[in-house]
């Protein structure tokens, strides 16, 4: 018995480095944060973690919870029957080789930043001065406009670019703190920080707070939902096209932005029914090598026109409304794109495999659009088939996946042959085969899984009640960890190896006057 568990601890590493290896072969980097914290990503499909509960998690527990019926045996009158029919759709179990899709741009920062650039130098590539000084424009002429209106305010004297800064930075001291009010740095109390509060009194934060504004009136053109942070999103949406170009794995997904899960833990019934929900979901365009956001885009959960809610049947409408929307920019580059269940539709992704953007998407018979999917392919077995084994129909380049492990699991991708196979890796269990496809989207998914379990603890604390500033505060956020990412993949990272706190906390910081930034800068 001894002998046996030693050899089993002796095959773990081994395993692990197979796993290593077979991951940095689909262009999978380590940990963009560089700091060690729990691991998500054992196997994505069974993860313990937050994301595990989100509407793009991997679970096949539909599937056991509402079987299908079995379907007939093969020769009955009603399999040859349905087989002809899926035939005469074009779908059949004959699979054939493909080449993956060429991708020969080279992925990365476009600029090469010096080894003396600090934290607010990598922040400002998206956030520059004149959006900074925009604001205090909008501030200033919101404070004007609100006095005119409700009556003079003596002790209100127009912000500067300096204060501005200093207000961003006090508003991102709430990430690193993970304070919600970030009054705390004044009080005295636990939170406080003496150095921070002598930059600015709390009484000037105060009235500066009252008064924030990145577009302070409404032009008699506009009618989207969020036109007071519109112009900041469509700016902030030029620095990442600018400063970075992705690889050819991306993910759509939404990210960790719920409430912070100590406030959560912590507070009282009361406070908890106090909170308003979000009148908004945000969904991104990640690069899967590297951790940066693409793109982010905005769903207001209320409203009309085309693109509102109750102008949308259903869940698997609107989640494609979103995929259009995140791949706008994505046409003609091969992107291969993974998607969760509310996303994947034969239909989705035969018209994005027309603009070149290639899909491997989890498929769920409750959560996605299974139009045009063969019936006998959506049904299990009387009988589970063993782990690791598959069956699969294709149809054109498009393939539809059925592998077993714990129960069954669906993938649709027309990124990946259908021939070739993969493999899972598990410390426990070895190595469970599989086709290539469904390795590829658990080391993506499992990379994304453990990016939100780390990225998420640095958002902004600050809740604000109205829905635009909502979405600016987790815009700014997100800024951040793509400027953090870029940072690590600088030569400025090897002079001063900063974790993503310690960055953070030299943002801050910089923003308020309290370090010296880059001569660069």
């Amino acid at each position: 018995m001894a002998e046996g568990g030693g050899g089993a601890r002796r095959r773990a590493p081994a395993l692990l480095e197979a796993a290593r290896a077979r991951y940095e072969s689909l262009h999978i980097s380590d940990d963009v944060f560089g700091e060690s914290g729990p691991d998500s990503g054992g196997n994505p499909f069974y993860s313990t973690s937050a994301a595990s509960h989100s509407s793009s998690a991997a679970s096949s527990d539909d599937e056991r919870e509402r079987p299908g019926p079995p379907p007939p045996p093969p020769g009955a009158p009603d399999a040859q029957e349905a087989e002809e029919d899926e035939a005469g759709a074009g779908w059949s179990a004959t699979l054939r080789d493909r080449p993956p899709p060429r991708f020969e741009d080279t992925g990365g920062p476009t600029r090469k930043m010096p080894p003396s650039a600090s934290a607010i130098d990598f922040f400002q590539l998206f956030v520059p001065d004149n959006v900074l000084k925009n604001m205090v424009v909008q501030t200033n002429m919101y404070a004007k406009k609100f006095q005119e209106r409700f009556g003079s305010d003596g002790a209100w004297a127009e912000v500067t670019l300096t204060e501005m800064k200093a207000f961003l930075g006090y508003m991102i001291s709430t990430s690193i703190s993970h304070c919600e009010s970030v009054l705390s740095i004044w009080s005295g109390g636990f939170y406080s920080n003496r150095s921070l509060a002598l930059v600015m009194s709390q009484a000037r934060f105060e009235k500066i707070l009252k008064y924030f504004h990145v577009v302070a009136f409404r032009s008699s053109q506009t009618t989207h939902g969020l036109y007071k942070v519109q112009p900041f999103l469509d700016s902030l949406q030029n620095g990442f096209d600018s400063a970075f170009r992705p690889s050819q794995t991306q993910v759509l997904h939404e990210p960790l932005i719920d409430e912070d899960p100590v406030f959560i833990a912590t507070c009282t019934e009361r406070e908890l029914r106090k909170r308003k929900k979000r009148k908004f979901s945000l969904w991104v365009r990640q690069c899967s090598s590297t951790g940066f956001i693409i793109q982010i885009y905005v769903h207001l959960k209320e409203g009309g026109g085309p693109d509102g809610l109750d102008a949308l049947k259903n869940k698997p409408q609107l989640h494609s409304v979103v995929a259009r929307s995140l791949c706008r920019n994505a046409a003609g580059k091969n992107y291969i794109i993974f998607t969760g269940p509310s996303i994947t539709s034969l239909t989705l992704f035969e018209e994005l495999e027309k603009q070149e953007i290639y899909c491997c998407g989890l498929l769920s018979p409750r959560k996605s659009d299974c139009t045009g999917l063969p019936p006998s392919m959506l049904s299990n077995p009387a009988t589970p088939p063993a782990r690791g084994q598959h069956r699969i129909k294709m149809k054109g380049n498009m393939s539809l996946i059925c592998w077993y492990n714990k129960g069954p699991f669906r993938f649709l991708t027309n990124a990946y042959s259908p021939v070739q196979q993969g493999v899972i890796i598990k410390r426990k269990t070895g190595e469970i085969p599989c086709p290539l496809a469904v390795e590829a989207f658990a080391a993506h998914l499992s990379y994304i899984c453990k990016y939100d379990d780390k990225y998420s603890k640095y958002f902004i604390s600050h809740k604000p009640n109205k829905t635009w500033q909502q979405v600016f505060w987790f815009a700014i956020s997100i800024a951040i960890n793509n400027a953090y990412i870029l940072y690590k993949m600088s030569d400025a990272y090897h002079v001063k190896r900063y974790s993503r706190a310690q960055f953070g906390e030299r943002l801050v910081r910089e923003l308020l006057g309290l370090e010296e930034a880059s001569p660069a800068h």
